[in-house]
């Protein structure tokens, strides 16, 4: 494998990033099963802990990009703007009512993916791209899964 393409390489990402990043799914995982076992009286907790956990993960991983931006001393705001609003949009989905923050949140993560999978390979990241489809992916049908029974 040539080095261009050992850069492109899932294996580029550390292995310790990758189980961190599989480790953080379990939260998405267990309040998933939580919302459809758990007593009536105790789902709205697990549902909004659900909500609130994406909501961290979504503000997170959108942060990637200012961090990015920063390193390069980009001064363009369009940098900066999407991310923001993708955590603006996270916030704004722990006021609603779990079901829809659930709904709101899922496609948070679907809709960072889409942006990244345009920013990332710009930015020379594109080897983080399979594992940030498999935290939006799992994340985002965890929330609507959950929305469900919410």
């Amino acid at each position: 494998m040539d080095a261009a393409a050992a850069h492109l390489s899932p294996s580029a990402v550390p292995p310790g990033a990758r189980r961190v990043a599989h480790a953080g799914l379990l939260p998405f995982a267990l309040s998933t099963l939580l919302v459809w076992i758990v007593r009536p009286e105790a789902l709205p907790y697990v549902a909004h802990a659900l909500v609130a956990y994406a909501a961290v993960a979504a503000s997170l991983l959108a942060g990637v990009h200012w961090g990015v931006a920063m390193r390069r001393g980009e001064t363009a705001p369009r940098r900066y703007a999407m991310p923001a609003a993708l955590a603006l949009g996270a916030w704004l989905g722990l006021m609603l009512r779990p079901d829809a923050g659930l709904v709101l949140q899922g496609a948070l993560l679907v809709a960072g993916y889409l942006v990244d999978r345009k920013r990332y390979p710009e930015d020379g990241l594109a080897h983080w791209l399979t594992l940030r489809f498999r935290f939006s992916a799992v994340g985002a049908l965890c929330c609507f899964i959950s929305a469900a029974n919410a």
